[in-house]
Parts: structure tokens; C-alpha cells; sequence
């Protein structure tokens, strides 16, 4: 199994494109391990299906570079922050080992989104408890915690605890997104639209991402939420 430097936990296939692409571009080019899990499959969405989503979800995971991709199979709109949940995921958690995880946003448009991040908080401390048993493959698997979980911002505006420079990675975030063809961009005359496949959804993550990229005085940015403080053992990473 793949010890990952990274793992982007999100409800949806294509919530990690959308929000946190950037800054998993950005530490892959540096050698580190980066995955994606998907909760669900995305069953609920107006348009697309289980299937072509899935699809989706693998050919924007090969343009990032992902060490690994995996659906987690809760239900769509209707999984649950509990102990059949969680337990899924601490497995998933104890397997992969990352560093860092991110995260839905703590409060968004979507339920699941907020949903999602409780669970996923919830599941980064248990998968730290000796006590709490999984297996994999039939064997005991060994407790452990990630050092730090972040959480990206979607749709609602919330105010970043700290922003990650993508610019040099802006363009290839675009192509991912747009792997997800089922869900944005629909042509002007089919029959379903929904909130987020018309041109101006678009348009408005790269007006967010531009703005982001303004606060710390670079082009593109992703920002992201931190519930505990960031420590720093010297002002090298900085951008001045």
C-alpha cells in the first residue's frame, strides 16, 4: 500500500478538482505522494451518471499525477457522520497514512459538503485511537493520526486561514475541472442546467481563485481553513 504525503477526502467526485487541484499540483511537482478519496459517487446529480462520473473522476485523477484515486461508496446526500461511516474511513485513513489531509469546507451550499467535514475530522482522530480496531486484508491495522486537516472553501465565501500560490499550476487545474464533462459547461439548449454547468459557474472559481491569488500578491491562490494553529520553524516558505 501507498504511504501518501497528501489525501483530498471530498464528498463528491469533482470537489477536489474544483477547489484543491492547485494545491495538489503544486506538492506533486515536488515529489510528494498525492491521492484523492471521493466519498460518494455523485448518484444525486441532475446530470451524468454514476458511471460516466467515475470515468470522469479517472481521467482527472491521471491529469494531477495522483498515486491513488478511490470511492468510498456512501450514498450520496444521505451518508451520515457514524460509526459504520467512520469506521470506512478510518480503514481508508490507517491505509494510506497521510501527512495532510483536506477537506470539504466546514459550512457550504451542499449538505454533504459540511457533513463531510465533520466526518472527516471525526475519522482523523479516531484512526489515531489504538482502541479502535479495522482490519485490512484480514489483519490488525496500526493506529494512525494525520499531523494536520485543512479544509478548502467552495462555494460560500469563508475567510482563509492561509493561501496556497497554484499560479503556475492555474491552467492545468481548468483542464481537470473540465474532465468532468457531464457537470459543467452544458450546452446552451439541453434540456438540463444546473447551478454549477453553465459557463458563468465557471467563471466565478477562476474569479475566486484570482481574488485568493490578490490577497497574497500572486495570480492564482487557494485558500484554506485551519481549526488548529499553523506552526512555522522558519520564514523560508513564505512568500515576500
Amino acid at each position: 500500500m501507498i504511504k501518501l504525503d497528501i489525501l483530498a477526502i471530498a464528498s463528491h467526485p469533482d470537489d477536489v478538482e474544483l477547489s484543491c487541484a492547485g494545491t495538489l499540483l503544486v506538492h506533486q511537482a515536488m515529489g510528494k505522494k498525492t491521492g484523492v478519496l471521493d466519498l460518494t459517487r455523485g448518484e444525486l446529480g441532475s446530470r451524468g451518471t454514476p458511471q460516466s462520473r467515475a470515468l470522469e473522476a479517472r481521467e482527472a485523477g491521471k491529469l494531477l499525477g495522483l498515486s491513488i484515486r478511490e470511492n468510498l461508496g456512501l450514498p450520496d446526500g444521505f451518508f451520515r457522520n457514524d460509526p459504520p461511516s467512520q469506521k470506512k474511513l478510518i480503514r481508508a485513513i490507517r491505509a494510506y497514512r497521510p501527512e495532510i489531509v483536506l477537506t470539504n469546507a466546514p459550512a457550504d451550499r451542499h449538505p454533504d459538503h459540511g457533513r463531510a467535514s465533520s466526518l472527516v475530522v471525526e475519522s482523523c482522530f479516531l484512526a489515531g485511537l489504538i482502541k479502535v480496531r479495522t482490519l485490512e486484508g484480514g489483519k490488525s491495522q496500526a493506529a494512525w493520526r494525520p499531523s494536520q486537516v485543512f479544509h478548502f472553501i467552495q462555494d460560500r465565501w469563508l475567510e482563509p486561514d492561509f493561501i496556497v500560490d497554484i499560479s503556475a499550476f492555474a491552467e492545468k487545474k481548468l483542464q481537470a475541472i473540465k474532465c468532468f464533462k457531464s457537470q459543467f459547461l452544458a450546452p446552451p439548449r439541453e434540456k438540463i442546467q444546473t447551478y454549477i454547468s453553465t459557463p458563468e459557474f465557471l467563471d466565478s472559481v477562476i474569479y475566486r481563485s484570482r481574488m485568493m491569488g490578490k490577497m497574497i500578491g500572486v495570480t492564482f491562490g487557494e485558500g484554506f481553513i485551519s481549526t488548529k494553529k499553523i506552526g512555522m520553524r522558519n520564514f523560508d516558505a513564505l512568500i515576500l
